[in-house]
């Protein structure tokens, strides 16, 4: 045996051991490529198994179509075969001939539902500004019957004599809150107007009670308006004597006179009293099968009635502007009223007779 140096001994030991390491690494590389492959054989075996769906017997045709969908849908996320979906009932029989034509149409709506999830989102037409013919024609009519309507409003009131006119009054006040809670309503302000709109009397009253609400938001009186050391408010006696005097024979108009009558302290013979909130025609059925009948807001009444527009919103209220407006809203309903109004009397006759 030849002589080996140490030198060449270590050598021989350190190629031995680097092999060694290779074979090793070989092997478990071989091992992890044996692992691997059926994994990947068992994703491709996985997509093509026929996979098995029951049906219920108690499902209803449309609730089975939908099984049949949502199926074919997960089947497609997850990149498996449609075709190799089966559809078996309780028994494990399965379902075919007619099920196999919904099933076609199944796949119709499923993909049309996922190509309109993922189409954007179409825009909205813009709606045309000009009016149809047909909304023209209609307030062309309208027109002419407002017309008509007021060229016969406009003959009734000339007809009417002066004298007649004279007689007529309407009557508007607006009060202040006194008390602990303010609740209490005391006489602030009143205005009384003739037939023509003409103001007969416009005044703010002195309070004598401690005021604990101005109402300002509503009423537009403010303390100025009704201090003592005011030369343009009344005293409250005085002007009750003056508003006594002015409707004295008079017919009264007026929306809810009840509460202006309280504050003055007046009354009113009933016969000449025309209060538009307890007129029926103008009062809205309300309670079960519209049995009671309740007093509308005159704001409400003279929009429809007159056309004209009062209390605006965020404004406040205007005596004269509110008792003007009761006027007009008699005005278009007088020759109605009146005639119920000689109906009623003539009743009270024959009960007395």
């Amino acid at each position: 045996m030849p002589w080996i140096s140490k030198k060449a001994k270590a050598q021989i030991r350190a190629r031995r051991k680097k092999k060694e390491k290779s074979s090793e690494s070989s092997k478990e590389t071989k091992l992890d490529q044996e692992n691997a492959e059926p994994s990947k054989n068992w994703d491709v075996i996985h997509k093509n198994v026929v996979s098995t769906i029951t049906i219920p017997s108690t499902a209803t045709s449309k609730e089975a179509r939908k099984i049949r969908k949502e199926a074919r849908r997960a089947a497609r996320k997850e990149g498996r075969d449609e075709s190799l979906i089966k559809f078996v009932d309780e028994n494990g029989h399965s379902l075919s001939t007619s099920d196999d034509k919904n099933a076609s149409n199944d796949d119709v709506d499923c993909n049309q539902e996922d190509a309109a999830e993922k189409e954007p989102p179409r825009k909205k037409r813009k709606k045309s500004s000009f009016p149809s013919i047909n909304k023209l024609l209609e307030e062309a009519e309208a027109a002419k019957r407002a017309q008509k309507e007021k060229e016969k409003q406009e003959a009734y009131e000339k007809s009417i004599p002066d004298e007649v006119k004279k007689s007529h009054v309407a009557l508007d006040c607006e009060m202040v809150g006194i008390g602990i809670d303010g609740k209490q309503s005391a006489l602030a302000r009143v205005s009384i107007t003739g037939w023509d709109n003409e103001i007969l009397l416009d005044t703010f009253v002195q309070v004598p009670d401690r005021v604990t609400d101005f109402r300002t938001h509503v009423s537009g009186v403010r303390a100025k308006d009704i201090k003592f050391t005011n030369e343009n408010a009344m005293e409250l006696h005085a002007c009750r004597k003056k508003v006594a005097e002015i409707i004295k024979n008079k017919i009264l108009i007026g929306h809810s006179l009840k509460n202006d009558f309280a504050a003055l302290m007046l009354d009113h013979p009933k016969l000449q009293i025309r209060d538009t909130a307890r007129y029926k025609p103008f009062m809205r059925a309300s309670g079960r099968n519209g049995g009671k009948l309740r007093p509308r807001k005159l704001r409400d009444l003279v929009k429809e009635h007159v056309g004209m527009i009062i209390q605006k919103e965020g404004e406040a209220h205007t005596s004269v502007e509110d008792a003007q407006a009761t006027m007009k809203l008699y005005k278009v309903v007088r020759e109605k009223w009146e005639k119920e109004v000689e109906k009623e009397l003539d009743l009270r006759k024959k009960r007395k007779r």
